[in-house]
Formats: C-alpha cells, structure tokens, sequence
C-alpha cells in the first residue's frame, strides 16, 4: 500500500563561516564539538551514498526527524532547506525538528518559517504549528516538536501538556478515518529512551496519548543509532517505537555509522501490517541491508 522512507540526524556539514559574534552563546561548544569531533564522524559524501540509495527505492514518503544543523547558524537553515528539496516535493518529504535545530532560542524562528513547505498540516499555517497532520493516502503523518534552546552540554526536549493533549485529539481524529497513524519526533518517547542529559521531558505524555488512543508506529532519531522499543497502546497491544541512526555518520570504531529505514505498510484500518527494512553504509563505501523486522 505505501512505502515509507525514516531518516534522521544528517548534521549537514561543513559549518558555514562563523563570525566571533556568533560564538558568544552555546555555539561556542558546539563549534568546538564540530572542530574537534562531529566533523570527522558525519561525511557529506556518506550522506549522498544514502540518500542516493534511498532514492533509488522510490518511497512514496519520505519522514526526517530532525537535527538537520549543528549549532543554529542562520546560513545553515538554508543549506537545510535546500538539502530538503534534494529528497524530494515538499508534498512528499516531511520534517520535525530536533534540539540542534533549536540550538539557541533565535534559531527557532528560522527553521519554523524557512521549513515550514516540509511541514505543513493539511491546513496550513504562516508559521509551524504543533502538532500538524498530513494526510498521504491511507497514511496519517502526525509531527510533534520536542525541540528547545538548552544549556551547554545539555540535549533535553520537552513535550508539554497543550501539545500532548492536541496529539491526543490528532489520534483519534485520524483513527476514527482508519488511517496508518504514523507519530513523527525526534527524541525517544519509550521509557528509558536516553540517559539524562538528553532525555525527554514529559515523554510519559507521549505514552499516556497513544496509551490511550493509538498509533500504528512512532519514529524518530537523535540517539544516532538505530533501535526498536515498545510503548503501550490501546487493548493491551504495543505500538513499536523506532530510532534511525545518524543519516551522515561515517562508520568508526563500534558504531556502524549511517543508515535510513524503510517501512512497507499493507492493510486498511484499524488493521495494518508493518515490515522494516534497515539499509546501512558500510565501511567498503555501499549500502546494505543490515536488518529486517516485522512491526505489527
């Protein structure tokens, strides 16, 4: 019925310029994270090794969940959105934000009114309101934002109670259409989902949500690796919970490196069958599969 293409974590590289004024804020630590660090880890050239495989399966849609930039320059929510349009229409490419995309608080305004083609509801906004839906089919795209400006070292997101209760409402709205409800966010909802400085606050409201009301899948990235957990859903199921790796990773060390999933979704509501294939670089410079699992 469709076939879904999760991406996450590309932290597109190299840096633009950087002026010193620039650097009198957080940025400070996370240029020197990129000169010492991240920019030896992420590749631009794996990036296109991925992207160019993951084209060449022809995905009906195509979900990033955030983490786009690095520090919040201003330039780089410009390299972000022209990379966007390399993916694909904005119709067929959708994106949430991440916490580098919200690195300080001025840079929210950035990705909110330059990204907002990529994610726009069934009823647009003049700015990003969350969450949004897209319809695609039988397919329910819903975005949420866990994105906020932190201190130094720190990665937090944040889900309130407006937006959980706004999901809520999203949930059944779409279920209630028999549609595929497909939760988009980019840090882990599932209890235990990363260590405390990179944690999501109020992620319990994520899972009371769709312990209540449903989804047939929740995506999302900023653990740079790839990952499958379980939170509750309605009548005792599960809903899977899946985490992409870093999409512009180069593979070092024990991490593998890059990779993007994609999800072959059958059925109609309130029954669906979901089968996940992992494609991944390898160290020899081509992509594979590295893992297949049936979801629900």
């Amino acid at each position: 019925m469709a076939l879904l293409a999760h991406l996450s974590d590309p932290h597109l590289g190299p840096l633009p310029k950087v002026r010193l004024a620039e650097l009198a804020s957080k940025r400070a630590f996370g240029y020197l994270n990129w000169r010492s660090n991240r920019g030896r880890s992420f590749d631009e050239r794996t990036l296109t090794t991925l992207t160019a495989d993951l084209a060449a399966a022809h995905p009906d849609h195509i979900a990033v969940t955030g983490d786009l930039v690095n520090i919040g320059l201003p330039a780089e929510y410009d390299i972000a959105l022209a990379w966007l349009h390399t993916l694909g229409r904005p119709r067929d490419v959708t994106v949430v934000p991440g916490n580098h995309d919200a690195y300080v608080a001025s840079a929210i305004a950035h990705y909110s009114r330059k990204w907002l083609p990529f994610a726009a509801g069934d009823y647009p906004n003049e700015t990003m309101v969350f969450p949004f839906i897209r319809r695609r089919g039988r397919l329910a795209l819903i975005g949420l934002s866990t994105a906020i400006a932190t201190a130094p070292l720190m990665a937090t997101g944040r889900f309130e109670k407006d937006q959980a209760d706004a999901l809520s409402e999203a949930l059944d709205r779409t279920g209630e259409e028999g549609l595929c409800r497909i939760v988009l966010i980019h840090h882990p909802p599932a209890e235990g989902g990363a260590i405390r400085a990179r944690r999501l606050i109020g992620a319990g409201r994520v899972r009371d949500a769709i312990a209540r009301h449903g989804a047939e899948l929740v995506l999302h990235g900023h653990n740079h690796r790839s990952s499958i957990a379980w939170i509750d859903a309605p009548g005792g199921g599960k809903t899977p919970v899946v985490g992409a790796a870093a999409a512009g990773a180069t593979p070092h060390g024990t991490n593998p490196g890059a990779a993007y999933n994609l999800f072959h979704i059958e059925g109609s509501g309130p029954r669906y069958t979901i089968a996940m294939t992992e494609r991944g670089y390898a160290r020899n410079g081509v992509m594979a599969t590295r893992a297949q699992h049936k979801l629900a």
